[in-house]
């Protein structure tokens, strides 16, 4: 779906949005996910620039997005705002959302590693900022989906009565370096919030420290750990055992990793390279 262009009936329902003369001037897909088909759709009169994110048949995460975007309300810039959703496919056959555009693109190779990893430290401290009462029925990771604590093992498993009781934050799911967008340097954004949901704030750390340590190696990884502290004014409780839950999370998974990466310019973490760097920081551990 990534790569397959939106249907006239969806170009259509895109258009109504801009206003009752637009018409499309261009369509381009996005790099960086393989879950949703995503496409940056230019207009012209008005001049007016959207995103469509399709989904599969069945799929619930339109109407998961769609809740999501309404509460965060753009999350002071940080998140796209929701334009309009269509979670049961009624007008062309696939769910999907319109959402604004952010400013900037994905980039996870930057010039320098460490200045780019401490800015998505800082920009993860704002997410798990934001207030908890915007954010009435979503999920927690830890109690409603039992399958997470499934894939814990040994001191993990061990300690999961710890891990649960830790304090809620927003958590955007999968925040790694591919769902963050610059512009001249500067970090813009954060896309793909299907999954935001509640849980520690280890959770997040844990995932993006993973994807950090794949890419550049665990020094980067504690430059991005560094700056969240400082920018959150709190230590991440249990930082190691988040991270070996990331890792047995993703155990098994990482070679499925390649696509997002060498859309992204990555094209040397091959699915070898990934399952190696993963074990070697598993033995770690």
């Amino acid at each position: 779906m990534p790569d397959i262009q939106p249907s006239a009936a969806a170009l259509a329902w895109a258009a109504r949005i801009a206003g009752t003369n637009a018409t499309v001037r261009e369509v381009r897909a996005l790099a960086g996910g393989t879950h949703a088909g995503t496409h940056l759709i230019r207009m012209a009169d008005p001049d007016f620039e959207l995103v469509m994110r399709r989904y599969a048949d069945g799929d619930d995460a339109a109407n998961r997005e769609a809740h999501v975007l309404t509460a965060l309300d753009g999350l002071g810039g940080l998140a796209p705002r929701l334009l309009d959703a269509d979670p049961s496919g009624e007008r062309f056959g696939e769910p999907a959302v319109l959402i604004s555009r952010l400013p900037g693109r994905a980039d996870i190779m930057p010039a320098d590693s460490l200045p780019w990893a401490e800015r998505l430290g800082r920009a993860l401290a704002r997410i798990h900022a934001a207030p908890l009462a915007r954010m009435a029925g979503f999920r927690d990771v830890i109690d409603d989906i039992p399958r997470i604590a499934s894939r814990a093992d040994g001191p993990v498993r061990e300690r999961w009565a710890d891990l649960a009781v830790e304090p809620r934050v927003l958590t955007h799911f999968d925040y790694w370096s591919g769902n963050v967008l610059w512009e001249d340097g500067e970090l813009t954004g954060v896309v793909d919030w299907s999954g935001a949901s509640l849980a520690p704030r280890g959770f997040d750390v844990g995932w993006c420290r993973l994807d950090l340590v794949l890419l550049y190696g665990a020094h980067v990884a504690d430059a991005f750990l560094l700056a969240y502290e400082d920018a959150a004014g709190v230590r991440v409780p249990h930082r190691e055992l988040w991270d070996l839950f990331a890792l047995q999370r993703s155990h098994g998974n990482v070679v499925d990793w390649v696509p997002n990466y060498r859309d992204l310019g990555r094209i040397d973490l091959t699915g070898q390279e990934l399952s190696d760097r993963h074990g070697a920081w598993l033995v770690t551990m």
